[in-house]
């Protein structure tokens, strides 16, 4: 990694950090020595970045709230592929993040790269095998589901023979949410299924209803999570 790139990762972290972190935890991040980190953090520093030390046990970095770093100066191939691959997420979850960053990086590009990039992406067309269907969960909701990290209680339909979801024969299930999964053609919420005590996949296309419950879901183990995908070959449905 190079050095402006680690010094934005750095950054990253420190900004997206609850507590503070050490000069060795980030040396660890970072796959570098603490003198390097403490060097990065020493040039950012001087630089402007309002990073500063907590002392104590629990001591170590952090950043000033809603501390941002000037854009990157992206070449015209980095900008391209960034904005080709948040077009393809226009169908995901994150679709309003990824149209707020598309139009960061747009409004930041270097007029040279400008005109060719668009001509570019203008040839690039994306076909989804499977639509949002107009009575599913919208799209923008299953992301503040996960952060929201919290129990949900959802509707989800059946599916018929011709693949599509057959709404009358829905089940309501409480689910601990654990994550979000591309799987083929489909998003699928993943998480812990209390009907079948176990963890399930639950295409989005299928949700017809989702409510946000109070309650904070235990503490589940994180390898059940990955040991059941590791099982999977291509995607599990519940």
């Amino acid at each position: 990694m190079k050095r402006a790139e680690r010094q934005y990762a750095l950054v990253d972290l420190l900004r997206g950090a609850r507590r503070p972190w050490s000069s060795a935890r980030l040396a660890d991040e970072l796959q570098v020595s603490s003198r390097t980190i403490e060097r990065d953090i020493g040039s950012l520093q001087l630089a402007g970045v309002p990073i500063y030390a907590d002392h104590g046990a629990t001591g170590g970095y952090s950043i000033l709230p809603d501390y941002s770093l000037p854009p990157l100066n992206l070449s015209a191939a980095e900008s391209l592929a960034i904005l080709a691959g948040l077009a393809l997420l226009e169908s995901s979850p994150y679709q309003g993040a990824a149209r707020r960053a598309r139009a960061k990086i747009a409004a930041v590009m270097n007029e040279d790269h400008r005109k060719p990039v668009q001509e570019i992406l203008g040839t690039i067309h994306v076909i989804e095998a499977v639509a949002e269907t107009v009575d599913a969960v919208p799209l923008a909701m299953l992301s503040d589901v996960i952060a929201a990290r919290r129990v949900v209680r959802l509707s989800y339909a059946a599916e018929t023979e011709d693949g599509n979801p057959d709404r009358a024969t829905s089940t309501i299930r409480d689910v601990e949410t654990m994550g979000l999964l591309r799987a083929g053609d489909a998003w699928l919420l993943t998480g812990w299924c209390r009907l079948r005590q176990a963890i399930r996949g639950f295409r989005i296309d299928r949700i017809t209803h989702l409510e946000i419950l109070d309650e904070v879901p235990p503490n589940r183990d994180p390898t059940l999570l990955e040991a059941d995908l590791a099982r999977w070959q291509t995607r599990r449905l519940a």
